[in-house]
């Protein structure tokens, strides 16, 4: 393209700059973006449930897809590590919601920025002991808190190098127990009738 032809829109700029974050994820780890492409299906359906409109939705959906997008900047020892991450280990692997938005801030796009904002926050918790900043009940976005729900559910429905897959009773009874604590109780009812006909759904 010539230097003086005018430059695409900001939904041609979103849409360029959205491939390439995909595609950089995808490269950085294949797992990684499976998982975001499946709770990305999952919490959009939890959107609709909910009643967003069909902008919020695509802010949703491409929040999802986008919420380790920070994972980048997480060393493959913190990463791949077959326990869980303690200590320095934990710091780093919990700065990734803050690398992702910094990530998306750097477009200069509103839609992005607004996407940052949910990916930031995707695991605060209601009763304030989430990260990276400790927000608490309706302070936590919506989306978040909907990214939440999703993000845990397929987290802990399949295999990890610290855990086994485990069964849709068993994760719906630990979303149910942290109910009021890390998960929005009102959004917790309506993510039961989604999961229940969600193709995403554990056995």
């Amino acid at each position: 393209m010539a230097i003086d032809e005018k430059a695409p829109d900001e939904a041609g700029q979103v849409q360029l700059c959205l491939k390439v974050l995909v595609q950089a994820l995808e490269a950085r780890d294949a797992l990684i973006w499976t998982h975001s492409d499946r709770v990305s299906a999952l919490v959009v359906e939890l959107g609709r449930q909910c009643a967003l409109s069909a902008a919020e939705l695509e802010c949703l959906r491409l929040a999802a897809l986008l919420h380790d997008i920070g994972k980048i900047g997480v060393p493959d020892v913190v990463l791949h590590s077959p326990s869980r991450p303690q200590g320095e280990d934990w710091a780093r692997m919990q700065a990734h919601p803050v690398i992702g938005e910094r990530i998306l801030l750097a477009s200069g796009l509103d839609s992005l920025a607004r996407i940052g904002t949910v990916v930031r926050h995707h695991h605060e918790a209601v009763d304030g002991s989430g990260y990276p900043d400790g927000l608490r009940g309706e302070a936590i976005p919506p989306l978040a808190r909907m990214l939440h729900l999703a993000d845990a559910y397929e987290a802990l429905s399949t295999l990890r190098p610290y855990h086994p897959p485990r069964s849709h009773r068993a994760v719906m009874d630990i979303l149910e127990a942290e109910s009021g604590v890390k998960n929005d109780p009102w959004m917790l009812a309506r993510f039961h009738a989604v999961v229940e006909r969600s193709p995403i759904r554990a056995a």
